[in-house]
């Protein structure tokens, strides 16, 4: 786990370019190793690279690092390095370098580089002074490669020689050598890379399948930067909001969910399962399509996601391959070279992981963190849950600051991610940092197995769409969360206007339209599987941004072993009336997962209800807990709540916000009586964070331009009908 950086220039064909280091220069790299060092606290590195290309045009480039040594300590610094020499051997890559390969700097004595209050030499692998003809491949990755003991004996029966002991990032140089893009199909973890391959002189980006951890990029002028957050992207060369039409439709968006798969900065989030290399010398592993510009993508391949289920099947033979496959993605998951841990809740996924890790590991531990509101504490059940296991469990006690923990999480992340549970994960993930460096979570459990209400209701939405529209507006407008009015009227809404997407809605089409006056309608959206649907939005969108960014600003690695490759195919392949079978004429939330877990757990902790995790966010806002009323109202209430967003034609109707804050005041002064007001919980967390965000952009100061760049912009367009806009298939 790690933050990965890097910048790409090519120069035209005959044009004399300026020097390496003046093309990217080393502010650059500053400003992006600022902003991704809080993701990797044990090391740092760069790398630096010129190429020309048969054509004439030159191609610099520069990598950079920042790492949470979990594997291999000694051996896995980064960026790695490998030189392919006339023997057909590969130097070392390490911390001081590969035989032939200059330093720029010279590395401290101790190849492992703990962080300081004061600045530390960076070293800095430059390779610009080879020869043309040298091989040699460099990789920054970030993440975790669970098969990678396989892969290794894999490709030393292929020949390939490894020089690192037991580096997960080695096996990414020897299997781009061998198989290119098609690596991909080989890979089961979680990662995110930038991988430059001198001799085809192309540089090579993706993500995993699932879309686990994060990669960022922006183009303007033959630039293209890249990042693990969008926080180093905005810092980078001062983007700003998009300009219309674009920003308007990212703030509807985003405002309507709390986050969605385009930044709403002028960058491009890499799709989840998304591998992508510039042209020149066609890559190994694929074809280019169609005649692109020198920065426009290659290839893509998108498969996971988008399987077509099977029929109805055997339940049991899905039982017993749904339980193999589960247990082997647990094991895979406990390699470490750290103290690794189990996050226990009191829900079904995170016992049925800790009850499997403890089956191979009994010297493993448990953590729960008691939360701050008793509502929403699970410490009770996981004391249950963990003495029926009979694994060492430990409750902590987090140290909740939320005003400025929030403030905190959406400047590392640079993006206004609106779900609230980001504040309980990030106080879990610190308290626990206390005692381990990896742990393991239940993320995916839901969308895969249907965990969700809204799963079970989907098809009765569909069917009775016609008779939930005339349910009248007016019904729709005093409510209280979890609530059966609550409830009846989310179903209305969704009927009326979007759909099952609308289910999943921080603000509702009618209190958006409200909210900004010019946003476009929504068109009822048809959802025959909302657990694909789920997987391929809410989960990479909210879920898993959430859980990176929580656990990453604190140093530590969070594994999913629900989102293992195998598992994860088998899965989204299985009939939804075996995933969720009947019960009492319904469909059974999780049905065929509690039937797997009967094997491992009692049955009172398999049958407990659902509880989220979650914070009493709107009472915090009327109480000042953590100082979030003052937050809040510091803000919204301010004489400029969101700074930018006019200039670029998003105007949203701060009476209408007003009229939120007094409605959820009012709600809780009248808390039994809930006409007199309107919980407006996540909405106005929503509005915080844009807040939040909008002013931290509008302070950051940019990077100095390249000598020779001439005026770079401050605000670059993304071209909507361009490759970066959309995913593709080759």
């Amino acid at each position: 786990m790690c933050g990965i950086a890097g910048v790409l220039r090519i120069h035209d064909p005959g044009a004399e370019p300026p020097p390496h280091h003046e093309s990217i220069p080393a502010s650059w790299l500053d400003v992006l190793d600022d902003s991704i060092k809080h993701r990797g606290p044990d090391g740092a590195g760069r790398f630096r690279d010129r190429a020309v290309r048969p054509d004439g045009s030159t191609v610099d480039v520069a990598l950079v690092h920042r790492r949470l040594s979990i594997i291999d300590h000694e051996f896995g610094h980064q960026p790695m390095v490998s030189i392919r020499g006339a023997d057909g051997g590969v130097h070392p890559p390490s911390l001081q370098g590969g035989e032939g390969l200059p330093r720029s700097e010279a590395p401290p004595s101790s190849p492992y580089l703990p962080m300081a209050d004061g600045p530390l030499p960076i070293p800095v692998y430059d390779a610009t002074g080879l020869t043309p003809s040298t091989d040699l491949i460099a990789v920054s990755f970030n993440g975790c490669i669970y098969n990678h003991r396989e892969l290794r004996q894999e490709l030393e029966s292929l020949g390939h020689a490894f020089k690192t002991d037991h580096s997960d990032t080695e096996v990414l140089i020897h299997g781009w050598r061998e198989w290119g893009l098609h690596m991909q199909d080989h890979l089961d973890g979680m990662y995110a890379f930038l991988l430059w391959d001198r001799r085809h002189t192309q540089l090579a980006w993706g993500r995993d399948l699932v879309g686990e951890k994060p990669l960022y990029s922006s183009r303007w002028d033959g630039t293209r930067v890249f990042a693990s957050t969008a926080n180093a992207i905005a810092t980078m060369h001062q983007v700003r909001t998009p300009d219309e039409p674009v920003a308007d439709t990212w703030t509807s968006e985003w405002l309507r969910f709390g986050a969605e798969s385009v930044p709403p900065i002028d960058a491009h989030e890499s799709n989840p399962a998304e591998w992508i290399v510039t042209p020149k010398d066609p890559p190994r592993g694929g074809t280019i399509p169609r005649k692109i510009g020198a920065l426009d993508p290659v290839i893509a391949v998108r498969r996971i996601g988008h399987i077509a289920r099977g029929s109805r099947g055997n339940k049991l033979s899905f039982e017993n391959r749904a339980s193999e496959l589960i247990e082997r993605a647990v094991t895979s998951r406990l390699d470490a070279d750290v103290p690794l841990g189990v996050f226990l809740s009191g829900g079904l996924d995170s016992a049925l992981i800790v009850a499997i890790a403890h089956k191979h590991r009994p010297d493993l531990r448990a953590f729960t963190v008691r939360m701050p509101h008793p509502d929403y504490d699970e410490s009770v059940e996981a004391v249950e849950t963990a003495a029926a296991i009979g694994v060492e469990h430990t409750i902590l006690d987090c140290d909740p600051h939320p005003a400025d923990d929030l403030v905190k999480l959406i400047q590392e992340l640079g993006l206004p991610f609106g779900d609230s549970s980001l504040l309980p994960t990030y106080w879990v993930s610190r308290a626990a940092r206390e005692y381990i460096k990896v742990a393991l979570s239940g993320d995916g459990g839901d969308e895969l197995f249907g965990g969700y209400r809204r799963h079970t209701i989907a098809p009765m939405l569909a069917r009775w769409r016609h008779a939930l529209r005339l349910i009248p507006t007016s019904f729709l407008d005093k409510r209280t969360p979890g609530s059966k009015t609550t409830y009846l009227a989310r179903l209305a809404i969704a009927a009326r206007f979007g759909g099952y997407p609308e289910l999943l809605a921080i603000f509702p089409t009618p209190d958006l339209t409200r909210l900004i006056p010019s946003v476009k309608m929504f068109a009822a959206e048809d959802v025959d599987d909302p657990l694909t649907h789920d997987f391929n939005a809410y989960l990479p969108n909210d879920l898993l941004r959430k859980t990176d960014t929580a656990s990453m600003s604190v140093g530590l690695e969070v594994r999913a072993p629900f989102l293992a490759r195998e598992l994860v195919d088998a899965a989204l392949r299985t009939p939804l009336d075996v995933l969720m079978p009947p019960r009492n004429g319904q469909p059974e939330r999780k049905g065929l997962l509690k039937c797997i877990a009967r094997a491992y757990l009692p049955d009172h902790v398999i049958d407990r209800p659902k509880q989220g995790f979650a914070i009493p966010i709107g009472d915090w806002f009327r109480t000042d807990y953590g100082g979030m009323r003052s937050l809040l109202h510091d803000h919204l209430r301010s004489a400029e709540p969101f700074p930018g967003l006019a200039d670029v034609g998003v105007e949203i109707n701060m009476r209408f916000v007003e009229k939120m804050l007094d409605e959820h005041d009012a709600a809780g002064e009248n808390s039994l009586n809930p006409w007199h007001g309107r919980d407006h919980s996540q909405r106005l967390y929503m509005l915080l964070v844009l807040s939040i965000w909008a002013r931290w952009l509008s302070q950051i100061a940019p990077a100095p331009p390249p000598r020779g760049a001439g005026d770079r912009p401050g605000r670059v367009r993304l071209d909507p009908e361009t490759p970066e806009s959309r995913s593709s298939d080759p």
